[in-house]
């Protein structure tokens, strides 16, 4: 799953005023994998292409305790939380993003073959959704889709940059599906993962500086969240 887990941080963002600004709930949505492929790049978590390991992804995850444990992501959430709270001085706001953060795990536990771990351990989990490619695309795209549209009902501004925003994710999606797929783990890839989740970041901070939630229009509108 790559665009299905920003589907969380649209979520929060149009729950409440006082979710943290759109863009740092999408760093919240991939911390994990940020974390991770910057880890792969130093040898610290591990990957490699093995070519059928599911049919829509040739990876073979097999060393990832750090960040896509459930008690390495959790611990990513409680940090990630900690940061809006002590920034914000909002602790629904801490929830909302270590909350997104989380969500990364659920969302993985469904798409991946077991590879995911509980604490690092031997025994792996996964509902392998990307076995079952027409589900797989089926779901991505209505939690995302679903996600953008509540988030634009519930706030307020010019439909274009979240319409770029949209149209630039769907178009790093369908390379993801349709692309040719990487001969090779290693910095290149790591690197494209990384330029392609701080693109749509851009692109995010700005639909979040052009939008505000609807129970803000008419009020004094702060200019300072995060």
């Amino acid at each position: 799953m790559f665009i299905g887990h920003f589907a969380p941080a649209f979520a929060a963002a149009a729950i409440s005023e006082r979710a943290p600004k759109l863009a740092t709930l999408f760093i919240g949505a991939q911390l994990v994998d940020w974390a991770f492929f910057i880890f792969a790049a130093v040898g610290i978590e591990k990957m490699r292409i093995e070519p059928g390991a599911t049919k829509m992804v040739p990876f073979d995850l097999y060393h990832m305790p750090y960040t896509h444990s459930l008690l390495g992501s959790a611990v990513w959430a409680v940090m990630f939380g900690l940061v809006i709270v002590a920034v914000r001085r909002d602790v629904f706001a801490g929830i909302l993003g270590a909350a997104v953060v989380l969500s990364h795990w659920v969302l993985d536990f469904i798409s991946h073959r077991p590879d995911l771990t509980i604490a690092g351990g031997e025994r792996t989990f996964g509902l392998g959704l990307w076995n079952y490619p027409v589900a797989a695309i089926a779901l991505e795209l209505f939690i995302t889709i679903g996600a953008f549209v509540w988030f634009i009902k519930r706030t307020k501004g010019p439909i274009g940059p979240a319409a770029i925003l949209l149209v630039v994710m769907l178009l790093f999606q369908a390379i993801n599906w349709f692309g040719p797929e990487p001969v090779e783990a290693g910095l290149g890839l790591y690197i494209q993962a990384l330029l392609a989740f701080g693109v749509l970041t851009a692109i995010a901070w700005w639909v979040g500086d052009t939008r505000w939630h609807k129970r803000e229009v008419g009020l004094a509108v702060p200019t300072m969240r995060r």
